[in-house]
């Protein structure tokens, strides 16, 4: 062998390149070509050395994390037929990194993460690999494991070879107690996100039964608890020094529920409060699941920025006597309630329910032009009617349309433990005091937020009347009369405020000012194909009008109808569907308008849609 390849464990190879990069080579007797598996990649030098681990050639590349040391050369590796499999919370900085690249932030930019030491052209990824679950790659049984930190999305691969469990940690460690690179883990402008992630990363590997750490950079590691050890309680007293007080990460691992009743539970560690509803059969259903035990949320609002993971649910069973967990119950589609569903459905085989109301977002997220989307569509499983109760073991829980922080939402009303509670998403804050502390009624006007909506609200907190209600962000609230009285009071005082601002007696555009809109909102059509686009308009005036919609196209494109005419009594809603033919050149969000006229009020290009042309196959 060179001086760059050594056989750190049977049948493990590590190549010395921009990184180290490990072969694992297929252990089998068959007849054939000896195959072999990479972690991570390098310049892609490891192609040129495979004869001295006697493997003639590579079937799939493992990434630990994006960076470009770990994969700059991962061109080699397509022109190779070798596929790439990557972290998910990361895909978009292998296959879409050009995005990346033509829409990031430059110019007063205040996200320290290092997502521009990327790879400088996207590469073909055949797939990313599963976390919690084992998969297997050219004959190799690989577990993947979550360990952020590093980055956002870094994953460790453990694989079991001669009796010994050996862990691929990419660069969350480099030797006991360090790490290659300080800089790498501050991911936003003044708060330290991912040195705590280590520490919560190590603490959890901790717990695997490994014998052997093979870091990206650094030695190999045959006492691995005592490394993770040592770089958890040094990364600790890191992280407490940038804050005013220590912070227990250990408890937010092993203590994240409050119980609120003995079958009623709230992650107090989560972005958003998820709540588990516990049955006497050891049954759980959590209602919302979004960035579960987070340190915080890094700068941007790219995939990469947003990391689900499962990191309480150990402490949920070993705790609270939780045997499986059942359901996923969505009050609202804002990713911090629903970003950690998918792997709830995928790693614990929950099922998805969501108010009939909320489903249709959650499934096809890119059809609405709304906030705080998930990134991919979560497929529901059962649709829970608005207005109607449902019976889930031993409860029976109401489902009620809750608007105002978000058009599409619900509240849950059930009984437990003696206590009527009702969720609430994040309707208001819960917090206000009588006399002194007014409620903040937390609306937002891209979430289709209607002058009324809290109106509606406080009467249906009067007739429920529950004992506590529990909400998205802020402590559970104890009712009592003087709360839902300040409540209605508040209520009364946005409209006023509402009436009083907007000039709702002479054009009623509604709280958020639109009176058209397009879907889907985002899409996608090859060069020369046809779109259907969904024209929804309401007549703001008080008077029955002609309604006109002309299509605002790109050059070269064409539409049908060229503009439509709608007759509408005051106050109503109106769809119209325009075809528009896409022109024959390749575009990254080429923008559709409609061009709006109520009677003489004229609103100009009043609503658009976005549209990916690619080529034609």
């Amino acid at each position: 062998m060179s001086s760059l390849v050594s056989e750190v464990a049977p049948g493990v190879f590590r190549l010395r390149d921009t990184c180290n990069v490990y072969v694992i080579r297929q252990d089998t007797e068959s007849e054939g070509p000896t195959t072999g598996i990479a972690v991570d990649f390098g310049s892609g030098a490891v192609l040129d050395h495979l004869h001295e681990m006697g493997i003639e050639r590579l079937t799939h590349v493992l990434m630990t994390h994006h960076h470009r040391d770990q994969g700059q050369g991962l061109h080699r590796a397509v022109a190779a037929g070798v596929e790439i499999h990557v972290p998910p919370v990361e895909q978009d900085l292998f296959g879409a990194v050009d995005k990346m690249w033509s829409s990031r932030p430059m110019v007063n930019d205040y996200n320290l993460r290092q997502d521009k030491f990327s790879l400088l052209e996207p590469v073909v990824v055949a797939g990313t690999v599963p976390e919690y679950r084992s998969a297997e790659y050219g004959g190799i049984t690989v577990r993947v494991l979550p360990t952020p930190g590093h980055t956002t999305g870094s994953v460790t691969y453990v694989v079991a070879r001669d009796g010994q469990e050996i862990a691929f940690t990419g660069d969350l460690i480099y030797a006991p107690g360090k790490v290659w690179s300080l800089a790498a883990t501050q991911w936003s402008y003044t708060e330290n996100e991912g040195p705590a992630m280590v520490v919560l990363s190590c603490l959890q590997l901790m717990n695997e039964p490994l014998d052997v750490l093979l870091p990206s950079h650094g030695e190999p590691m045959t006492e691995p608890r005592a490394a993770l050890e040592l770089l958890a309680e040094r990364m600790g007293r890191y992280v407490d020094s940038r804050r005013p007080y220590p912070w227990d990460l250990d408890s937010l691992l092993n203590h994240p529920f409050i119980e609120l009743t003995p079958h009623l539970l709230m992650n107090r560690t989560s972005n958003s409060c998820s709540y588990v509803l516990v049955s006497e059969t050891g049954a759980a259903m959590i209602i919302d699941y979004g960035y579960d035990t987070t340190t915080g949320l890094p700068a941007g609002t790219d995939r990469a920025s947003r990391r689900p993971w499962l990191a309480s649910l150990p402490a949920l069973r070993r705790n609270h006597g939780v045997s499986s967990v059942e359901v996923a119950l969505l009050t609202h589609y804002h990713d911090d309630h629903v970003a950690g569903v998918p792997l709830l459905r995928d790693v614990e085989g929950a099922e998805v329910w969501a108010p009939a109301n909320v489903a249709p977002i959650l499934e096809n997220p890119d059809h609405y032009d709304l906030p705080c989307l998930w990134y991919d569509p979560i497929p529901v499983d059962r649709r829970l009617p608005l207005e109607e109760s449902f019976q889930w073991h031993e409860y029976e829980i109401t489902v009620h349309e809750l608007p105002g922080h978000t058009l599409y939402a619900a509240g849950f009303e059930f009984e437990v433990d003696g206590l009527r509670v009702l969720v609430t998403g994040d309707q208001q804050d819960t917090q206000g005091i009588p006399g002194e502390r007014r409620e903040i009624l937390n609306y937002q006007y891209r979430n289709l937020f209607r002058i009324e909506d809290y109106r509606h609200s406080a009467a249906l907190f009067r007739k429920i009347a529950p004992g506590v209600m529990i909400s998205g962000h802020w402590a559970p609230r104890w009712v009592d009369n003087a709360y839902l009285d300040m409540i209605a009071d508040d209520a009364e005082q946005l409209v006023e405020i509402h009436q009083e601002l907007l000039p709702l007696d002479e054009v009623n555009l509604g709280a958020d000012g639109i009176a058209a809109r397009i879907a889907p909102y985002r899409s996608s059509a090859a060069t020369g194909e046809r779109v259907r686009l969904e024209v929804t308009v309401h007549n703001p005036l008080h008077d029955a009008v002609d309604a006109t919609i002309a299509p605002v196209l790109p050059e070269g494109w064409t539409s049908a109808p060229g503009v439509v005419v709608l007759k509408l009594e005051p106050g109503e809603t109106a769809t119209a569907m325009v075809d528009v033919v896409a022109g024959d050149s390749v575009q990254h969000r080429a923008r559709v308008a409609v061009d709006v006229t109520f009677g003489n009020l004229r609103l100009g290009q009043h609503a658009e849609a976005l549209i990916d042309i690619v080529p034609a196959t």
